[in-house]
């Protein structure tokens, strides 16, 4: 790897991120035309990563990166493999077509500016993610993504419901981002690496390890959620609130496909147990099943391949979990060719919502000779959506087949499953691609026409793409889909399927398939009506269970609000001086840590005597004080004495601090107390005096204990020893208290002026503020009440101003 290598995978990670800051300024000045110029972003990164192709298909892997926290071993360091490689050309070319298309779709909005900074963060989010090496860098992306997806999905937020759905979406998947977070950890601290490249070779380490399953849990949180698995596939249908080209994007290259990558990079690792092959093909199956039952219930274009999008990678999931050679084989092809197909279909949708002004399925008819363009490519997309060659979803489909197809009953269950699932995705994707554009015409909100160029140019590459692949399909198992399978599978993989059927089980399987989707699509009303009737009469479900979650925290919150805060200063302090006292008191009592009794030295000069006698008058003072402004006054008599003690020891630096602590501290209580309206004496009942009181001397005695113990510990010198030997060397100073507070704690000691200097401006503002009665309070409740007999606060009087 050449020695700027480097540099241009840098470059081409942080190109989306630039061109995010560019947007907005750049599409006030050219309108939706700055798509061509912003589209070079991701093209120019496209470009950078089909340079890797020769080397990661030969079986190399490029690395790199720059270290971020040497001392922990976490560094921004890139994987670029078979998997990833796969991974950040689908983002880059796919959002390349996106970017296009966005500017057509959102050729009038006038936050198109905002939409493509939002799409090309996401777009870096998720290139980001893939091309982690490091596993700070990955979670850091991985959340990224959350993040810059919520902004997508809420884009219109002035809709509740697209505000429900983006907070929906950042729920679900940010609380799997901090599943994901504990899993790495632990994975951390089971091998001791941080570096997925390192990791791929500990398969043994972690699978032998007594916390695997605490791993795999953790992680399978992170991927389910991420990629919508039963039961938190309910967020993405409902995530088709955002825009068209945010629902292909997410869809087709980015966001949910994470989980899968995350599945399928770990698979050398947590793979081959009987807990992955057992969680993940019923979990994959029961969501690929659920996702196509609902789909079928739809009408709306984009909630129809929403929930086959949901079944897609419930197929995938099932597929990573079964582990062999074939199934890996069949995951990488049905990965690729889901990518190429669901993206058409989406903009597809878009193109049509567009040009009719509706996504009702049983109100559109007639389209084709309007929309010829849209037609040819949703019918290209169906083909591969249903399995049907010479599409690459052909070679997925029979891949899957040939995984799955054993004598046992557990395969033979999953076979069911995928038939079932497949023929009903096969059903949704010919609804979408036949039903609008066939028929009678329809009478639509808007006139009939096909879309502009910038809108058609994604589905018409993704259609031929498709086509292409499969045509050509050695070239692409030599560059894509052997690469990406051996990396899934962690040793070398050779995918040789094609064009031309094999007799057997897969392509009897195919037959079956076709066969039951077409009885399906014959009678899809029929269909559509049933699956209504079933989860009617389910009720409730995911997503109702997701609003009744969210209502029941924000009760939940308030209740213990307004028992944690009930607005009463007095419990406020009183409960956490409670918890300071058994914070103190409790550690020394459970594991007997009491300080040895302290002995009185024999040898105690007058002085300090003097000093002791001075601290204890002033307790006596505080004690037996019959106003507060003198208690307040008689507490700086121990602070005083404190601070003459620091200066007998040596600590002048420390005894003058002291000194201003306390003078402040009088000042300004006292300051406070005088515009206070208190009356002279204590109406506490004896109860509550009983209670403070035994609160004050716990937290007394705890602090006079924890002391104690602490000045009984044997002396350690390595941090003086530490001072004395690097003030000079490094610091240049002579004078190490002076290093120490400039240099050492330069941070701590700005800290601490900026509290002095606030704690000045306090007290300049309370002198400012005049009463001409000393009970007056400072802040009038009431401002609309009538003036004071002194006139001294009058209506909408603020804190502040001058008499």
């Amino acid at each position: 790897m050449s020695a700027a290598a480097p540099s241009l995978t840098f470059l081409a990670l942080c190109l989306p991120f630039l061109a995010a800051l560019v947007a907005p300024a750049l599409t006030r000045r050219m309108g939706h035309n700055a798509v061509w110029i912003l589209a070079l972003a991701p093209a120019l990164a496209f470009i950078h990563f089909l340079g890797f192709l020769p080397a990661v298909a030969d079986g190399g892997a490029i690395t790199g990166g720059y270290a971020w926290v040497p001392s922990f071993r976490v560094s921004f360091s890139w994987l670029i493999d078979g998997l990833s490689l796969t991974f950040a050309l689908l983002i880059t070319g796919i959002g390349t077509l996106i970017v296009l298309y966005s500017g057509g779709y959102l050729k009038d909005d006038a936050h198109l500016g905002r939409f493509l900074s939002f799409m090309f963060m996401f777009m870096g989010a998720m290139l980001g993610l893939v091309v982690s090496d490091g596993f700070l860098m990955l979670f850091v992306f991985w959340e990224l993504t959350s993040i810059t997806s919520f902004l997508l999905i809420g884009f219109d937020h002035t809709r509740e419901a697209s505000r429900r759905a983006a907070i929906q979406a950042l729920v679900v998947t940010g609380t799997g981002g901090l599943a994901l977070l504990a899993g790495l950890i632990v994975i951390w601290n089971i091998t001791g690496v941080t570096q997925l490249s390192e990791l791929i070779g500990l398969g043994d380490v972690l699978r032998e390890s007594p916390f695997y399953l605490m791993a795999l849990v953790l992680v399978l949180g992170g991927a389910f959620t991420k990629s919508a698995q039963f039961p938190f596939h309910f967020w993405l249908p409902n995530a088709m609130e955002a825009p068209t080209p945010v629902s292909a994007y997410l869809h087709s290259a980015t966001m949910v496909k994470a989980g899968i990558y995350l599945l399928m990079r770990l698979n050398p690792v947590l793979g081959d147990t009987a807990a992955w092959t057992t969680i993940l093909p019923v979990f994959g199956g029961v969501t690929l099943l659920v996702g196509t039952f609902l789909a079928i219930r739809q009408t709306d274009l984009k909630q129809m391949l929403a929930y086959t999008t949901v079944s897609s990678l419930g197929l995938l999931v099932m597929l990573t979990g079964f582990g062999s050679d074939h199934a890996i084989a069949a995951a990488v092809l049905y990965l690729v060719a889901h990518s190429m197909f669901k993206g058409c279909l989406f903009m597809v949708a878009g193109l049509i919502d567009h040009g009719t002004g509706s996504r009702d399925i049983t109100r559109l008819g007639g389209l084709r000779a309007a929309m010829p363009i849209t037609f040819a490519a949703a019918m290209a997309a169906a083909f591969s959506m249903g399995g049907l060659p010479p599409f690459f979803g052909f070679l997925g489909k029979e891949e899957i087949y040939e995984a799955l197809w054993h004598a046992d009953t557990w395969s033979l269950a999953f076979v069911a499953v995928a038939v079932i699932g497949n023929g009903l995705m096969f059903v949704i994707g010919f609804a979408v691609a036949i039903k609008p554009f066939f028929g009678p015409v329809r009478e639509t909100p808007l006139h009939a026409h096909e879309g502009p160029a910038l809108m058609w140019i994604g589905p018409a590459v993704l259609a031929l793409g498709g086509l292409v692949a499969a045509l050509v399909s050695p070239v692409t198992h030599r560059f894509v889909s052997s690469p990406m399978a051996s990396a899934v599978h962690g040793a070398p993989e050779l995918v040789t399927i094609s064009l031309i059927p094999h007799i057997g089980a897969p392509l009897l399987l195919s037959l079956i398939t076709i066969v039951f989707a077409v009885a399906v699509y014959l009678g899809l009303d029929r269909a559509r009506r049933f699956a209504d009737r079933s989860l009617r009469a389910i009720g409730w479900g995911p997503d109702r269970g997701f609003d009744q979650f969210m209502s029941g925290l924000v009760r939940g919150s308030r209740r213990i609000t307004g028992v944690m805060q009930p607005g009463r200063l007095d419990i406020y302090m009183g409960v956490t001086f409670v918890f300071i006292a058994l914070a103190l008191l409790v550690p020394m009592a459970v594991y007997d840590e009491w300080p040895a009794r302290p002995v009185w030295p024999e040898d105690a000069a007058f002085h300090e005597l003097t000093i002791m006698a001075i601290a204890f008058i002033g307790l006596l003072a505080v004690i037996y004080a019959r106003d507060r402004l003198t208690a307040i006054v008689s507490l700086g008599i121990q602070g005083f004495a404190v601070a003459l003690i620091f200066m007998l020891f040596g600590a002048p630096d420390l005894s003058f601090t002291q000194f201003m602590v306390e003078t402040l501290s009088v000042v300004i209580l006292a300051l406070v107390m005088t515009r206070l309206r208190l009356t002279a004496a204590d109406h506490r009942p004896t109860g509550q005096k009983l209670i403070d009181f035994s609160i004050a001397l716990a937290c007394g005695t705890g602090f006079m204990l924890y002391l104690l113990a602490v000045t009984q510990q044997p002396f350690r010198p390595y941090l003086s020893e530490f001072f004395e030997a690097y003030s000079k060397v490094i610091a240049h100073g002579g004078n190490i208290v002076n290093v120490i507070i400039v240099d050492f704690r330069g941070t701590d000691t700005l800290g601490e002026i900026a509290v002095v200097m606030i704690t000045g401006l306090a007290i300049l503002s309370l002198i400012r503020v005049r009463a001409s009665r000393p009970d007056q309070p400072i802040v009038d409740n009431d401002p609309d009440s009538e003036p004071t007999p002194t006139g001294a606060w009058r209506k909408g009087r603020k804190l502040g101003e001058g008499a």
